[in-house]
């Protein structure tokens, strides 16, 4: 699928639904008196939606991977933060709710993790670079692919049918066999 807007990317709603959540949690008053604890952990949440957004607006792929990476990086750093939050006896309170987030913070990492992975392989360099002609030449090795995946998916289902055909055929004339075998 084709995102046009970052804002249909599911990757960033799960992230801005998350860093929602996380403002909201960061009001509970077991986090007063802690420092910088919720003012970090709100910031790192924000900055994962907000790079996928700067990334995904830049139009190249390098910079989309760096955006991507920094992104990673944020979740990874919440992630931190939750494990600390699970361990330290002193914000029990806290616990549960950091053991709920930190598998879903583990999913955005992974979730950017197979993006930046699918750009990595990719040979477009982003819609900033390229021109009628690239442009042109990608659609033709798009539809190639698609044509061939199609070709493919009718040769394997045309053997299927094939051999479901001669089981029928064989289980026909074994019923036959019997019969004639019977009769005799």
């Amino acid at each position: 699928m084709k995102y046009e807007r970052f804002e249909d990317l599911p990757v960033w709603q799960l992230a801005a639904a998350l860093g929602a959540e996380v403002f909201d949690w960061t009001e509970h008053p077991a986090f007063r008196g802690r420092g910088d604890l919720a003012n970090q952990l709100q910031r790192a949440t924000l900055s994962i939606s907000n790079n996928i957004a700067e990334g995904f607006e830049r139009g190249s792929t390098d910079e989309l991977l760096a955006f991507l990476y920094y992104a990673r990086g944020s979740a990874g750093e919440v992630r931190s933060m939750l494990g600390v939050l699970q361990q330290a006896a002193s914000l029990a309170v806290l616990r549960d709710k950091a053991t709920e987030l930190t598998p879903r913070f583990a999913s955005v990492s992974r979730q950017l993790r197979g993006w930046a992975n699918s750009l990595q392989n990719s040979d477009i360099k982003g819609p900033r670079h390229l021109n009628d002609a690239t442009r042109r030449e990608y659609d033709i090795q798009q539809r190639r692919a698609a044509f061939l995946e199609s070709q493919r998916e009718f040769r394997q289902a045309h053997k299927e049918r094939l051999e479901r055909a001669a089981r029928e055929r064989a289980e026909q004339q074994s019923r036959e066999r019997a019969e004639f075998s019977g009769e005799a």
